[in-house]
């Protein structure tokens, strides 16, 4: 087989950024994006740029990440192809114009409306670990929305940003979706620039910066970052179930997924077998060993290499299982840890690899309480044990997601919102979602000339009109000064007699007051 030739990354030089970003602005404002006919005709061409270079795809994988081809397919490929024809199957549908939900006769004359227009120009920086999914997924929702977009792959995995600009290059017109490649200094020239949203996949630190730089624009952000996931294990839960899961959940992609659990917390009459468990299922995963296995990651870079060797020589717990690693080949060997202190290192910090790090508690009440006092706003959180100890996780613990009984299957959920909440991140994508993130809901009016007589009492002067508005336009609660429901059955066949407030017998009346407010 002949070998696969991907160039070596090209950074973008800095002056360069603002010329692109004007012509994408000047592109927008010539409405060249707003038909959904083309929209759509540029989704489908993303899928077969995206589809011709499967290969390429999976090659540039397998150099930056040493993934396999399985890995690539089902965390990558299938997922962001899938995304694509569902977003252009159901995008003119999304896409059509809202009646305004619960208005009553009166303000029905308006025929209000939700209209979904495209934001403008919009900034992707993706991300290192799943590159084309966290890259290629927000731009089919900005594209879906109507935008021209700039598209900034990580530079961490250059194979992939290579071939991420070979796809967008194959599917878009430059003046439509351009590609800026760098690191810091192209970054910082990008985000100097005015933007009409910005979409960042990273870390919490790096989201900060982010979020700084769109605040002197007003520019709205929708931010993916990692988190200390939580996982809840009781002495109900099904043990070899959990560490079948967990276990897969922290050795695919050699744990480098945002999502994955970064220490669990278990019942400690149970952590001797659940630790046994995990024996069970690293031999049944890797029955000639990790190292050798096809289906093993390795660890991004040098620098990230380094800063996971620094957290497991720096906690103060017990290694059960693993623990070898080869800094030249980035390889680090699942690694289950005991610690015995929520101050550890494992537990205050996001790993963000093969680490998996176990806190005994005496109860989940403990756990609940544990989990909130180290990150009150994970990324997401995964409770194992009977139908009623889930609930009260879930009742109990904030996350921006959650999966019951197994490891961050919610986030392959095509048509669920995947996103953060506080430190873990802010907005959604996925789906309906990526074209919900990308557009403005504009709410629109339109008051008939007809009506001008009956609007006439909202002019000046006002002499005399005060009291019969408020007399025809007050809305009668249906609540007492206690905060307790007043409406039984005679006021609910006033509010229907009346369709709902009084619409018919006092129109006038709220429709000026509505047009003064």
């Amino acid at each position: 087989m002949a070998a696969i030739d991907i160039p070596a990354i090209q950074y973008t030089p800095v002056e360069d950024v603002a010329a692109k970003v004007k012509k994408l602005r000047t592109t927008f404002f010539q409405h060249k994006t707003r038909p959904l006919e083309f929209r759509i005709q540029q989704l489908r061409k993303l899928y077969w740029a995206l589809k011709d270079r499967e290969h390429l795809v999976a090659e540039a994988l397998a150099r930056d990440l040493n993934k396999p081809k399985y890995e690539a397919y089902v965390s990558e490929i299938g997922m962001v192809e899938n995304d694509i024809v569902f977003v252009q199957k159901n995008l003119t549908k999304w896409a059509k114009d809202e009646k305004a939900p619960d208005i009553d006769l009166t303000f029905s004359l308006m025929k209000p409306i939700i209209r979904k227009d495209p934001l403008g120009v919009v900034l992707v920086i993706g991300a290192f670990n799943v590159p084309f999914g966290l890259t290629l997924g927000p731009l089919i929702g900005a594209i879906a929305a109507g935008n021209t977009v700039v598209v900034k792959p990580s530079e961490t995995s250059p194979n992939c940003a290579v071939v991420l600009q070979q796809i967008i290059e194959a599917a878009f017109d430059p003046d439509v979706v351009s590609v800026v490649q760098g690191a810091v200094p192209e970054t910082q020239a990008l985000l100097a620039e005015r933007w009409d949203k910005i979409c960042f996949t990273g870390s919490p630190n790096v989201g900060r910066i982010v979020a700084k730089a769109a605040a002197p624009n007003l520019t709205p952000v929708l931010l993916e970052l990692g988190g200390r996931n939580p996982a809840f294990i009781t002495k109900q839960a099904d043990l070899r179930l959990a560490a079948r899961r967990l276990f897969w959940g922290k050795t695919f992609n050699a744990g480098q997924i945002c999502t994955s659990q970064n220490y669990i917390l278990v019942d400690k009459e149970v952590v001797s077998q659940l630790v046994a468990e995990f024996g069970k299922a690293w031999k049944e995963y890797y029955p000639n060993g990790v190292k050798a296995s096809p289906d093993y990651c390795r660890i991004i870079n040098d620098g990230a290499f380094r800063r996971l060797k620094s957290l497991i020589d720096s906690t103060n717990g017990k290694i059960l299982l693993g623990g070898t690693m080869d800094e030249k080949e980035r390889y680090i060997e699942p690694t289950i840890i005991q610690v015995d202190s929520v101050d550890d290192p494992l537990i205050r910090q996001e790993s963000f690899g093969p680490i998996i790090t176990l806190l005994p508690v005496n109860n989940l009440d403990e756990a609940i309480q544990i989990a909130n006092d180290v990150d009150s706003t994970p990324l997401a959180i995964y409770p194992f044990g009977t139908k009623k100890e889930v609930e009260k996780v879930l009742s109990s613990v904030r996350s921006g997601g959650a999966t019951i009984n197994d490891s961050y299957m919610h986030v392959s959920i095509p048509n669920l919102p995947f996103g953060g909440v506080g430190e873990s991140g802010n907005g959604a994508y996925h789906g309906r979602s990526s074209f919900d993130a990308f557009v403005h809901r504009r709410s629109i009016a339109a008051t008939p000339s007809w009506v001008e007589r009956v609007l006439a009492v909202r002019y000046p002067p006002y002499a005399g009109k005060l009291e019969s508005t408020l007399k025809n336009s007050a809305v009668a609660p249906n609540f007492d000064r206690n905060g307790k429901t007043t409406t039984g059955f005679f006021g609910w066949l006033v509010w229907f007699l009346t369709f709902g407030g009084g619409a018919t017998k006092s129109g006038a009346g709220r429709a000026a007051v509505a047009a003064v407010g």
